[in-house]
């Protein structure tokens, strides 16, 4: 609501909440705003063009599928559904409405992220030979969604954004200390058809908060730690001697160079993403995280979980769907 407001290009008309406390204090804040308490009140009563639905994963397939039906773009909150029946099903609405939908994947609006994506491309780092990302902390333990699905969207739609590809097969282990039958840990090994690989740890058991990102690349090394105030991007000018380079039976040989960190100019991803949904409203433009890039992480989401109640084997996942 705060970002959305701040626009000058979009009008805040409306807002739902279920909860009597939450009404009052939104009409206290924004005393212009129209509060209600349903959400079949605020697609009736209101001149709309656009909803964001910023509400409980288990909520997002019932209020987004209203909202489309609508005839309205929507923005939901990540993960988009809790199942990839649901998200299909959306996609599919959307389609047919011909409306705007998109989904929060908030790290592919970061100043970082985009920077690490086009340096990729710019080809310094090398081919990508994997991936390695963690978030952990202390808490918010959640009953009605796992650690997995809480935290990885995250880092499973940055690691198919950065690579711009999607898993063929997947593998993870994970274990619920807390509470039966929910993970509050997981390992989770993603493989790609190119033969890269990207390994996510997901955690809210731990006693460190972190949000870090490695990429090792054929040339250098990156690290992204988004934890950090400012120097958030570290490039090591480090590897291994290719084969071509060395000696006749000569080992492979480490090299070590300096390690820069570049400046960046750091925005709101949220402001970025809220401005790039009405950007594409206005233009009828395809989002850059739109309801197929939700319905991509929500498969392997859906397959992490199957891999980790059936001890890790791998699951494949299919491209083509």
């Amino acid at each position: 609501m705060r970002n959305v407001d701040q626009l000058e290009d979009a009008e805040l008309v409306a807002v739902a909440d279920a909860s009597p406390d939450n009404v009052a204090r939104l009409e206290e804040r924004y005393p212009d705003v129209a509060a209600v308490s349903d959400v079949s009140s605020l697609l009736t009563e209101h001149a709309l063009d656009a909803v964001v639905v910023a509400t409980s994963v288990p909520t997002h397939y019932e209020i987004a599928r209203q909202v489309i039906d609508a005839g309205l773009h929507c923005f939901v909150e990540k993960p988009l559904t809790l199942t990839s029946a649901d998200a299909e099903d959306l996609v599919k609405r959307a389609d047919e409405k011909d409306v705007v939908l998109m989904v929060g994947h908030l790290m592919e609006y970061h100043t970082a992220v985009n920077w690490i994506r086009d340096y990729i491309r710019s080809g310094d780092l090398g081919d990508v030979l994997y991936l390695h990302a963690q978030r952990l902390n202390l808490g918010k333990v959640r009953k009605d969604e796992n650690a997995f699905w809480s935290l990885a969207p995250h880092d499973v739609s940055v690691a198919l954004y950065l690579l711009d590809e999607t898993p063929d097969y997947v593998s993870a282990a994970g274990a619920d200390y807390l509470q039966d039958g929910v993970n509050d840990v997981v390992f989770a090994n993603l493989h790609f058809p190119s033969g890269r690989t990207a390994n996510i740890h997901v955690s809210w058991l731990d006693p460190h908060k972190v949000r870090r990102f490695t990429i090792v690349g054929s040339k250098k090394m990156l690290v992204f730690d988004d934890m950090q105030a400012t120097e958030k991007i570290w490039i090591y000018d480090k590897g291994v001697v290719p084969k071509e380079a060395l000696g006749y039976g000569e080992d492979l040989r480490l090299r070590f160079g300096d390690i820069t960190v570049p400046f960046l100019k750091m925005e709101e991803p949220l402001a970025l993403e809220v401005q790039h949904f009405l950007d594409c409203c206005d233009a009828g433009t395809t989002p850059r995280s739109d309801g197929r890039d939700g319905l991509r992480v929500v498969r392997t989401l859906e397959a992490v979980d199957e891999s980790v109640a059936g001890g890790g084997r791998p699951v494949e996942l299919d491209l083509e769907a």
